[in-house]
């Protein structure tokens, strides 16, 4: 899931518009950078991704909470509903021969946007703050603080957050190689990420509780 955070980015950043799907600090500042500069196309962008990302947030969290009380939800109906609005951009993609307009530029990206929301919103509800996929600041913050005053590196969370800037390394050279493919690359990791979790469902004894509760 980092990795598809990492790659949605950079495609994101590369080829709709520059600005990014999940760093919402890094928006924030590109709006007020652009709006001070009088680039409001860039500043209408950056407004764009904030106002998806916080749908895709609050959509993902009411999933992932929503689990076991309504058909398709939890951390696998969030993944489900990640996994299409990715695989929706990759065709979109293939249908305007990756050369999307202003218009459906910004349709792309606010897709995209709402796919790494819903991600980071179920993640936030199964493993708190402690955890993220989509942006490092705080969890490199916090990982830095652990090892300064407990003097211990946990270790998951640095494999984490080296996986985004690989990620993104993947998502650009993927744009700069096979352009016309390069979504495709974040929708099979969310999938990967989905059939894991369906898995681990099915596998569980019955009677424990799902690995996503």
């Amino acid at each position: 899931m980092t990795l598809a955070s990492g790659t949605v980015n950079a495609i994101s950043f590369l080829a709709l518009g520059g600005v990014f799907t999940s760093v919402m600090t890094a928006n924030t500042a590109l709006l007020g950078l652009a709006l001070g500069n009088g680039h409001l196309s860039l500043a209408n962008l950056a407004a764009l991704t904030i106002a998806a990302y916080l749908v895709g947030a609050a959509a993902g969290s009411w999933i992932t909470a929503a689990a076991g009380h309504i058909l398709l939800t939890g951390v696998g109906g969030a993944l489900l509903a990640e996994s299409v609005l990715l695989w929706s951009v990759f065709t979109s993609w293939l249908l305007l021969d990756s050369a999307p307009g202003t218009t459906a530029r910004s349709i792309l990206l606010a897709a995209s946007a709402v796919s790494m929301g819903c991600q980071s919103g179920s993640v936030r509800v199964v493993a708190g703050s402690s955890v993220t996929t989509a942006y490092i600041t705080g969890a490199l913050t916090g990982l830095v603080a652990q090892a300064t005053v407990e003097r211990n590196l946990h270790r998951h969370n640095t494999l984490i957050i080296l996986m985004l800037p690989v990620g993104a390394a993947i998502g650009g050279a993927a744009v700069r190689w096979i352009h016309l493919l390069a979504p495709a690359i974040p929708a099979l990791l969310v999938t990967a990420a989905l059939l894991v979790t369906v898995i681990r469902r099915q596998s569980a004894p019955q009677g424990d509780p799902p690995p996503d509760a």
